[in-house]
């Protein structure tokens, strides 16, 4: 069973995933910093841990239809380790996209309830690319 309340241990986690997109950020920006990626993905795979736990981490990634995006973005994770940095963030970025790409609908529709993006997400053109995103017919 999913608990939904906030306690310090998801407080920790939530914050240790924010400083790790930070981190990832920061290493991009500065030029594919290796030190800087790697802490990121440190901080973002622990604070995904703490938020989730172990457990359901661990299911996240072993899932059959995950494995590859879980192989993908260790073997990018290595590779920024051992000093190629910008082949180590592309395949972290497509094991990213293929981890969750399940999260991606629900994305959609809360960017849609934000008041000024909301509006341009209801655009004639961005609404028909969302819909063949999840699988409806639009002419074209």
């Amino acid at each position: 069973m999913v608990s939904f309340e906030m306690n310090d241990r998801k407080k920790i986690g939530l914050g240790l995933t924010g400083f790790g997109i930070f981190f990832s950020f920061l290493g991009i920006i500065f030029f594919f910093d290796k030190g800087l990626l790697a802490m990121g993905n440190i901080l973002f795979i622990s604070g995904v841990t703490l938020t989730i736990g172990l457990k359901s981490t661990m299911q996240f990634f072993m899932k059959p239809q995950n494995f590859k995006g879980t192989i993908s973005f260790g073997v990018g994770f290595f590779f920024v380790v051992v000093g190629w940095p910008i082949f180590g963030m592309i395949l972290e970025t497509y094991g990213f996209v293929v981890l969750f790409s399940g999260f991606w609908p629900t994305l959609a529709v809360f960017l849609q309830r934000i008041p000024i993006l909301g509006w341009l997400f209801q655009q004639p053109y961005v609404r028909s690319l969302l819909d063949r995103y999840r699988g409806r017919r639009v002419p074209v």
